[in-house]
């Protein structure tokens, strides 16, 4: 049933043909960066690039010496003509380094639409101009784009893009259709500045590890509109999950997991209704005679996985990886009920029951304590 109700929901999805573009908005984007990412350059490029009459580029950076700054002044130097700027924010105050860098590059941002877009996003031409002819819904709040996982060279990261590109667009899609969308997902983000200040700014959302989500989460409860953008990006995955280092991916898994948990736990025990190849071989296990109901089961879940990876992310996905990474899916899901602590850039974080975290370290003892506050 959940797959049949993934291929409905692809289908509405792509009914909703995009807006004509009537009157141009300025727009900041804005791009908080850590580091040298694979393909930096020609990710930050496409911004740069955009057929789009007024916008500015905000980047931000903790430090004056991250390796991105040379990056970003290159690019600068050859599209003088774009309105960019860069901000050395220091050390963050806040447990999430990412939204004190989006709040620092909020206040000096000169326009009312915001689109915020991670380092490892790459965009045509035609993002702002999508975007802003959305906007023109004068109650939209937030819209939150798509989006196609690009695995590296690795075969892991070519794994967890088959199972982004499947699965978890289609519970995206899903819930869309069944109860509207109330949350956001992270790579590209667009939102009205009037949307960020009626939820308190991007201070509410400093101890959250999943601060896409609550920031979706939070304009829709003060009764602004949010809506999953007609406009797909690239997500390139592979720098987040260490390519082919196991430890690295399975760490990623297990932080996705355990956050999503504590974001939206009703939904993450409803999970398991998604897991069709799990559930199937455990009913083929335990009554071998149902194989004809648990074989069409498998078969419209790869019609529905297909419908989706195909139609709304428009990817290439390697079909003999997805058994795996199904199997793998439900391991990670069962491990993400236990535990409470997560890795994330070389240091340990203490996730609570309401989606907040905090900075681990050890005390002589080797006992794991609080940081609170810290960065």
């Amino acid at each position: 049933m959940y797959s049949l109700l993934s291929i409905l929901a692809a289908k509405r999805y792509l009914a909703v043909r995009p807006s004509e573009l009537r009157a141009s908005e300025p727009i900041s984007v804005l791009k908080p960066l850590a580091g040298l990412d694979a393909g930096l350059e020609s990710h930050l490029r496409t911004f740069f690039e955009q057929d789009y009459p007024a916008f500015e580029i905000l980047f931000a950076v903790r430090e004056g010496d991250d390796p991105a700054v040379a990056v970003i002044e290159k690019l600068q130097r050859e599209y003088p003509r774009i309105d960019s700027r860069l901000i050395v924010t220091g050390e963050s105050p806040y447990p999430n380094a990412k939204v004190y860098s989006l709040d620092r590059m909020l206040r000096q941002a000169s326009h009312g639409l915001i689109v915020m877009s991670d380092s490892d996003t790459s965009v045509r031409p035609d993002l702002l101009r999508t975007l802003a002819a959305e906007f023109q819904n004068q109650k939209l709040g937030i819209a939150t784009c798509p989006y196609r996982a690009m695995g590296g060279d690795g075969w892991m990261s070519r794994l967890e893009a088959a199972g982004l590109n499947t699965d978890f667009l289609a519970g995206i899609l899903v819930a869309r259709m069944i109860e509207g969308m109330q949350f956001a997902i992270g790579p590209t983000i667009a939102a009205r500045r009037g949307a960020l200040e009626a939820i308190g700014g991007f201070g509410k959302l400093k101890d959250y590890l999943a601060e896409d989500f609550m920031l979706g989460r939070l304009v829709s409860e003060a009764g602004l509109d949010v809506i999953l953008s007609c406009y797909v990006i690239e997500h390139h995955i592979d720098h987040h999950i260490g390519g082919d280092d196991w430890r690295k991916s399975a760490a990623h898994r297990l932080r996705w997991a355990r956050s999503t948990r504590r974001s939206r736990p009703l939904g993450y025990v409803g999970q398991l209704f998604t897991m069709t190849l799990p559930l199937s071989l455990l009913v083929i296990a335990a009554h071998p005679s149902w194989w004809p109901a648990a074989s069409a089961a498998l078969a419209i879940r790869y019609a529905a996985a297909w419908t989706v990876s195909a139609g709304v992310a428009r990817a290439r996905v390697n079909w003999t990886l997805l058994p795996l990474e199904d199997a793998l899916a439900f391991a990670f899901w069962i491990a993400g009920f236990f535990g409470n602590t997560i890795e994330w850039r070389g240091r340990r974080y203490m996730v609570h029951t309401d989606g907040r975290f905090e900075a681990l370290a050890s005390n002589p003892a080797g006992k794991p304590i609080v940081i609170q506050g810290e960065p």
